[in-house]
């Protein structure tokens, strides 16, 4: 890994870290880590294999990064301030998804890298996974599903609390 693949997934991690003391809820601020992501999508992600294993290894990790995304955003608290504007405040569980997700993305990168590329291997071959292309797919697929996820959910989590809010303010 690059000192600028440590650097994109410290931004990710800082990105629910900031929201636990509560953040403002903006259009720039959910969509700014999608674009961060798409872009390393652009870069690393030239194929997905579809030999041996390495489908339903790439589906694990998206569904993985899903499930963790998805985790996040339903954890995160969105408050409705007088001003009309929200508020996304993640708990620490919803924390401590995000930062398992982007933990283990990084701290395979960090085993393959030194030292356990010859077990990685290992454990390919057994389990017929026939490149670094299917670990690069399905950890590039794992990281845009679970922005995706968390992303989605709280703009509609957003946009539900605004909505509600609406509905119980007669209009004037």
């Amino acid at each position: 890994m690059s000192l600028e693949d440590y650097a994109l997934n410290l931004i990710l991690v800082a990105v629910v870290i900031r929201q636990v003391r509560g953040k403002k809820l903006t259009a720039f601020g959910l969509l700014w880590p999608v674009g961060l992501v798409a872009w390393a999508a652009v870069e690393y992600l030239h194929a997905i294999p579809t030999a041996g294993n390495d489908v339903p290894l790439t589906i694990a990790g998206t569904l993985i990064g899903a499930v963790l995304g998805c985790s996040c955003g339903l954890l995160t608290r969105i408050h409705l301030l007088p001003d009309g504007s929200l508020v996304a405040r993640a708990t620490s569980v919803a924390a401590l998804f995000w930062v398992v997700g982007v933990g283990a993305r990084l701290g395979f990168a960090f085993y393959a890298q030194n030292g356990g590329g010859p077990a990685i291997a290992r454990f390919s071959a057994d389990n017929h996974v026939t490149s670094a292309a299917a670990w690069t797919a399905c950890l590039i697929l794992m990281s845009l599903t679970e922005v995706l996820g968390r992303t989605a959910l709280l703009g509609t989590r957003g946009h539900c609390v605004r909505q509600t809010q609406r509905t119980l303010v007669p209009a004037p």
